[in-house]
């Protein structure tokens, strides 16, 4: 079966970090770009953080920006998410998606089930 796992998700105070991974299974990751997506309580899903799959070329939203930081090992067919600085407004399930593709483009072929990040004292 063709799937994405997260896990790391948790509960964090602000200030913390968490770590989130994205495992493949089913398939390799090495020929596919990797998102990172949030979506929060009554609020639209939006783009976190993307990597090529050609170069290692990265992308932040300008919320996450120098506080995220995507890095992938295709040797354990796996896409991380590290996060610094988490800030109550980071509170949400996040989501890997791959598509075989050099760049992080729509729409991707595959999704993961999410893992819950909270933020909060």
């Amino acid at each position: 079966q063709l799937q994405l796992v997260e896990s790391g998700g948790g509960l964090v105070q602000p200030g913390g970090s968490l770590r989130l991974s994205c495992t493949a299974s089913g398939f390799t990751l090495d020929y596919y770009a990797i998102g990172w997506f949030r979506q929060a309580p009554g609020k639209e899903r939006e783009g976190v953080s993307c990597i090529s799959s050609s170069d290692g070329n990265t992308f932040y939203a300008d919320s996450v920006k120098g506080r995220f930081t995507i890095s992938r090992d295709n040797a354990k067919n796996t896409v991380y998410l590290q996060m610094n600085s988490l800030k109550p407004e980071d509170t949400a399930v996040y989501y890997c998606a791959a598509v075989r593709a050099a760049f992080c483009i729509i729409p991707y072929d595959y999704w993961g089930q999410g893992t819950q990040v909270t933020v909060s004292s």
